[in-house]
């Protein structure tokens, strides 16, 4: 029997689960797919948006987009249309219901087990395809999958001895070889993000310019220090790359615009006899906000608008 057995709702960056169904069966397939779901949502942030582990007779599914992935195990022989359907309304209801701040603050474990309630009663509905919406259209969702299909993830991928996943380089369809850490697409561009990364460039232009003037004065004056003139290329270097940041996504993001922020910081208080107060203010302080602004604008998957 085709069925929909249990599905979960977790956090992308961290792995932290959200909300998920209660499950009843402890056969010993299913341990060993609750083994699956935990291993991959550790390495959600390295996967693409839509994957499908196929694990004997049991297929695990997910989507994953703003920060969140929405994953379901389900019968070997239950559709893919309607399995990314099932996880496609879970998403809609997730978004409508909880905002972003909330789910990207949230430090327990199923918090929001509240939205256990709706997976219970849609995955009932989809246990039951009589009683299924007549407004699905499923020829556009097969369309999508046909375009795009999810990628799928073989068990070899993520078995190791002790037990946790090990990403090789695979082939993605549709998007050539990935590697364990394909790209990331980040969130959507705010006016405070914008505002922070405009800044960033003018103080980078600001310590550029200073730095040349420096080599000017090194030029006529044999006393004067070059040390100043790393001081300004230095910020300029870090000014440049927090703006890099803001706008891509790489590994250890966060902890790299914490220490961009620091080599400004040291900069700014080396150039202390060159600069008034005001100006060393300026400098830290868009430092700091454009490090805030790199933090939150966290990773995303595909836009909540799509058909799957």
């Amino acid at each position: 029997m085709s069925m929909i057995l249990s599905a979960s709702v977790v956090r992308v960056r961290d792995g932290l689960p959200l909300s998920a169904s209660t499950d009843y069966d402890q056969s010993a397939g299913m341990q060993e797919c609750r083994k699956y779901f935990k291993i991959l949502s550790k390495k959600l942030s390295q996967l693409p948006d839509r994957c499908t582990l196929k694990t004997g007779q049991y297929n695990i599914n997910f989507i994953s987009s703003l920060g969140v992935s929405y994953m379901m195990l389900c019968t070997e022989n239950y559709p893919s249309v309607l399995a990314f359907c099932f996880l496609d309304e879970l998403q809609k209801e997730f978004i409508t219901t909880y905002n972003m701040m909330k789910t990207n603050t949230a430090v327990r474990p199923y918090c929001f087990i509240e939205f256990d309630n709706f997976i219970q009663r849609t995955k009932q509905r989809y246990n039951n395809t009589r009683s299924l919406s007549t407004k699905m259209n499923l020829a556009d969702m097969q369309t999508e999958i046909k375009l795009r299909p999810p990628y799928q993830i073989s068990v070899s991928e993520l078995g190791s001895a002790n037990g946790f996943a090990h990403l090789s380089v695979v082939e993605y369809k549709g998007t050539g070889k990935i590697s364990a850490a394909p790209h990331q697409r980040l969130e959507p561009v705010t006016l405070p993000g914008i505002v922070s990364f405009v800044l960033s460039l003018l103080c980078g232009a600001l310590n550029l310019i200073r730095g040349f003037h420096a080599i000017e004065s090194l030029l006529q004056n044999e006393g004067e220090d070059f040390s100043y003139v790393i001081a300004f290329f230095l910020g300029t270097a870090a000014c440049l790359y927090q703006c890099y940041l803001f706008v891509y996504y790489t590994g250890w993001r966060n902890a790299k615009s914490f220490l961009t922020f620091g080599l400004i910081c040291l900069c700014n208080m080396y150039l202390y006899e060159l600069r008034n107060l005001w100006q060393l203010f300026f400098h830290v302080t868009v430092g700091a906000f454009s490090t805030l602004q790199i933090r939150l604008r966290q990773p995303q998957g595909k836009s909540p608008d799509y058909n799957v």
